[in-house]
């Protein structure tokens, strides 16, 4: 499931540390609009307010566009969500990757273990 606007701004803004008064400024719009996009309470903000926001928070424009829902002419079928992704993680050093990598893994076994210890109520009618 692709990842919603206000989602993808917030992480954006946050992996570049910017406060929402510093991107809203540096996208050219105001910080209510851009708290109600990151709240998802804009559908469909228009072209040109993503085309701002792909430059102040550094996400490919087209992306934007397929985000809410833009038809991108010319532009190949690819998944949203890693090409958001990629951009949002471009400027990663080899040394917080490698960080990002052990976490994740550790994440991912503490998670595993949590779901092998408690799977979750059962179905009675299962066993019958």
């Amino acid at each position: 499931m692709a990842p919603s606007l206000g989602a993808v701004l917030r992480q954006a803004r946050q992996v570049r540390r910017l406060s929402a008064v510093d991107a809203a400024r540096s996208a050219g719009i105001s910080g209510a609009y851009l708290s109600k996009l990151e709240h998802d309470a804009v559908k469909k903000p228009s072209p040109p307010v993503l085309l701002q926001l792909s430059e102040a928070l550094a996400i490919p424009y087209g992306d934007l566009m397929r985000l809410c829902g833009y038809r991108v002419p010319g532009a190949e079928a690819r998944s949203p969500v890693a090409t958001v992704s990629a951009a949002l993680f471009a400027d990663v050093t080899d040394e917080e990757r490698e960080e990002l990598v052990k976490y994740l893994a550790w994440y991912r076994a503490r998670h595993r273990s949590v779901l092998v210890a408690d799977p979750g109520p059962r179905d009675p009618m299962a066993s019958t």
